[in-house]
């Protein structure tokens, strides 16, 4: 086993030149969906739309990249990663085009698709433009600053987000990416060529596999509240025996997950070529990593969706009021991703990958034991940034751990699993947080209407109190309510009811995501426990078993 070789001080002042094309390339990304929490009073207010038509924005361009990665990947190594790279940095500014002027919320919705199958493709060609710029330990320099440059992006999302979002609107801010595109353009000639491998073939049966069980579980996911999670609710677009469809969908999803495993064993024992080369998650170090990149994320884009609609809707304030309570923690993921590669020599992947769940777990109790209706409390601010220290550390390990355990050659391969695991994740993360809340809310609200039985009786017979109840200002609500025949008294009364529910929800929804990072302490504790200077510089290709047999033991 070698040790990666430490480039010299006038080679790395030269390599990191390209870094900036592909940095900002994440950074794209990572800016389109993080400006959209911050936008989300002015895109429901600009729309007339609830605050879960946002969410749902969220999830359309995270579905789009984790079911269509996998053929970006493959496209990135057949027709070469820089030529891809090229390609969809273009559609990815037309989607900002239609973003930033979109007039109805449909089409929005619609950019951010399109936006999403353009990072299908991003994704992995940016794992393989770096595996083809660097080697060794400036690879995991360079991974490190692809993390930060994610983290970056959520920053001046924020930032720029609730700056333009307060003061002139919140399209501007999209309107940036527009430009920012036609500059990563231009960088991308600053890249080295990359060779293309005409004899890739592209698996149509396993896209269609992949995309249609990532489709199931972000719609069945999103769909849990809206639909029910138990009996179908009106909202439902059928029901199965009056079941509600949504969890349905999500254990289809799940089982067409398992047939693709099956699927590309079959063709990969056929000696044709996989959607995803399974030896990128052969070892159980691999497919532990996985699995806690999988739950970091969604506890991330959890908390991204439940912190910004607790400011904007229940509080109402401002977006730059937004990117103000959430820059703490921004910054700690933005500087801890690209520090935590100082500990790589002290401390095992194991040891930071543990630690890491541990940090976010005490960070999410804190949140909900301390948490009250102001989130700039400086109480607050402490539990956020401990939670970007074990976020950032965990995300930039992670992507290292797999890129670190793969050849060069698997590089695209390992930039599809990334792909398809984050934003699979960060789709199941909002979905999961946003049927969990406003379920928590219903259910505090009903329970607590149900020892006013007048109040409930008047309320029930104005409003569909099943169907109706969502997270809204005390002004909306009391609004809403001065157009029914609800005395006074009893408005007071609700006001009073819905704003401890809504404190009562948030508190524990936060209980529950610091039981689910508790619970990813276990697949932490099986990430590799390799000694500093035992990582291999390029891993070998695996063998076929065939290959295997014959050279014997």
């Amino acid at each position: 086993m070698t040790t990666a070789a430490i480039p010299t001080a006038s080679n790395l002042k030269e390599s990191w030149l390209p870094m900036i094309a592909i940095a900002l390339g994440q950074a794209l990304m990572s800016f389109n969906v993080a400006s959209l929490p911050v936008a989300l009073s002015g895109m429901v207010h600009s729309f007339n739309v609830p605050p879960t038509t946002v969410a749902t924005g969220i999830v359309m361009y995270s579905l789009a990249v984790a079911a269509f990665v996998m053929l970006g990947g493959k496209l990135t190594q057949r027709f070469g990663a820089l030529h891809v790279f090229r390609a969809v940095v273009l559609l990815f500014g037309g989607a900002q085009v239609l973003m930033t002027f979109s007039p109805t919320a449909n089409l929005m919705l619609t950019a951010q698709l399109l936006a999403g199958l353009a990072g299908a493709a991003l994704v992995p060609s940016l794992v393989a433009l770096i595996a083809n710029e660097y080697h060794g330990q400036q690879q995991a320099a360079a991974l490190g600053a692809l993390g930060s440059a994610r983290a970056g992006a959520g920053v001046l999302a924020f930032l720029i987000g609730g700056v333009l979002g307060t003061y002139i609107g919140w399209r501007p801010a999209f309107g940036i990416l527009i430009v920012v595109s036609a500059v990563v353009l231009l960088l991308s000639f600053k890249l080295k060529p990359t060779k293309s491998r005409p004899e890739v073939q592209i698996d149509l049966f396993g896209v269609l596999l992949t995309a249609a069980a990532i489709t199931l579980i972000s719609f069945g996911f999103n769909n849990l509240n809206r639909w029910g999670l138990g009996l179908a609710r009106d909202a439902a677009p059928f029901d199965l025996l009056g079941m509600s469809p949504a969890p349905f969908m999500i254990v289809i999803g799940v089982v067409l997950l398992q047939a693709f495993i099956v699927w590309t064993r079959r063709r990969t024992a056929a000696g044709k070529t996989p959607l995803l080369a399974l030896e990128v998650v052969s070892s159980p170090s691999e497919r532990a990593a996985v699995y806690a990149m999988f739950a970091v994320v969604a506890l991330e884009g959890a908390l991204n969706f439940s912190v910004p609609l607790y400011i904007q809707i229940i509080q109402g304030r401002t977006p730059i009021e937004t990117a103000i309570a959430m820059m703490p923690f921004n910054l700690t993921v933005f500087f801890t991703a690209m520090l935590i590669i100082k500990l790589y020599d002290k401390l095992t992947p194991q040891q930071i990958g543990r630690w890491g769940f541990v940090l976010c777990t005490i960070a999410l109790l804190w949140l909900a034991w301390v948490v009250r209706n102001d989130w700039s409390a400086p109480v607050v601010m402490i539990g956020l940034i401990v939670f970007g220290i074990g976020q950032g550390s965990l995300v930039t390990l992670l992507f290292n751990v797999l890129v670190t355990a793969s050849p060069k050659e698997l590089a695209g391969d390992v930039g599809s699993l990334r792909g398809t695991t984050n934003n699979l994740a960060a789709a199941v993360g909002t979905a999961f947080s946003g049927a969990l809340l406003v379920g928590l809310l219903s259910a505090f609200i009903l329970g607590s209407l149900g020892q006013h039985p007048e109040l409930k009786a008047e309320l029930q017979s104005q409003i569909d109190l099943d169907n109706n109840i969502t997270f809204v200002s005390n002004e909306r609500l009391l609004t809403a309510l001065e157009s029914t025949n609800v005395s006074p008294e009893q408005i007071k009364e609700a006001v009073r009811i819905n704003e401890e529910a809504r404190l009562r929800a948030l508190k524990i929804g936060l209980l529950i995501m610091s039981a689910l990072s508790l619970l990813a302490i276990f697949p932490a504790g099986r990430l590799p426990n390799y000694k500093p200077g035992e990582i291999p510089a390029n891993p070998p290709l695996p063998k076929p078993k065939r290959e295997e047999a014959l050279e014997g033991p």
